[in-house]
């Protein structure tokens, strides 16, 4: 089985609503597999299941709980359609392994943000927006930012770098020395073939935990996740920015910003996860 993110998204319908997955050994955080690659599978089987047969219908929305870590390996993902409506439809997600349920979620099927031709052929900017992410990031990454792989300081504890292309800004994930809030950057993009919806939610949770800042750098199991799909990725690098309001003794918070090339706000997303354990 290969390691690209088409592969790891495949889904074989077992009966009506239920699809069997496997997810391997490089979709994990170390041994544990990786959560938003668990929402994306989520949200891909409630596609599936829904409206995801229509033209442009995909997961707007996802709530998602993490019930336990799994491990590498084969899993079944079981839909129920609770609402089918002329825009928006919802499904219920159970992602399971052995019987027991790993992640709850709850989908909302719509259609994500137009954008309307305009004179620059490009497409009508939106209404209004905050994106803090342009002006901070360039499209592409520097080329002095390295890929996550063999010999990156991160390769033991992220093993992403077979199947997508990750390159973090190492100088963000430092431990902040005058107390200001984390802002982790990162630039991804899959391997093979350009960005899709499910791409994008997978990298609103690609970022190393905020926690980073404080020098708590050990496992942080998040709890609940929600995630947004606010339009489709053109092609190109995806702009990852993390950042969050409170770390606690116990609790922190972490919310992540994915752009794509032209600059359009793709994914947002806000977890709430447990602060790693001192060292």
């Amino acid at each position: 089985m290969n390691a690209l993110f088409t592969t790891a998204m495949a889904l074989r319908e077992a009966e009506p609503g239920v699809f069997e997955a496997e997810l391997n050994e490089h979709w994990t955080i170390g041994p544990k597999v990786h959560g938003g690659a668990m929402l994306a599978l989520c949200a891909n089987a409630a596609r599936a299941a829904g409206d995801g047969q229509a033209l442009g219908v995909e997961p707007v929305a996802l709530s998602a709980n993490f019930l336990w870590a799994p491990d590498p390996g084969p899993m079944r993902v079981v839909t129920s359609i609770r609402k089918r409506g002329r825009r928006i439809s919802v499904a219920d997600v159970e992602l399971t392994q052995g019987g027991r349920t790993a992640v709850h979620a709850v989908v909302n099927l719509g259609e994500p943000e137009h954008f309307p031709p305009d004179d620059s052929g490009e497409g009508a900017r939106p209404l209004l927006s905050a994106n803090p992410v342009v002006d901070l990031m360039a499209p592409e990454p520097p080329d002095d930012i390295e890929p996550i792989g063999p010999g990156h300081p991160l390769s033991g504890l992220v093993h992403l770098g077979e199947g997508c292309d990750v390159r973090p800004l190492l100088s963000t994930m430092q431990p902040s020395a005058d107390g200001r809030p984390p802002m982790i950057q990162m630039w991804a993009r899959p391997r093979g073939v350009a960005p899709d919806p499910l791409f994008a939610l997978m990298c609103g949770d690609l970022s190393a935990p905020v926690t980073f800042a404080v020098d708590r750098t050990g496992w942080a199991p998040t709890v609940q996740l929600t995630a947004y799909l606010r339009a489709v990725p053109a092609d190109g690098w995806l702009r990852i920015l993390a950042t969050c309001m409170e770390i606690g003794h116990d609790w922190f918070d972490e919310d992540h910003i994915v752009v794509d090339s032209l600059g359009r706000l793709v994914v947002q997303a806000r977890q709430l996860a447990l602060v790693p354990a001192a060292r």
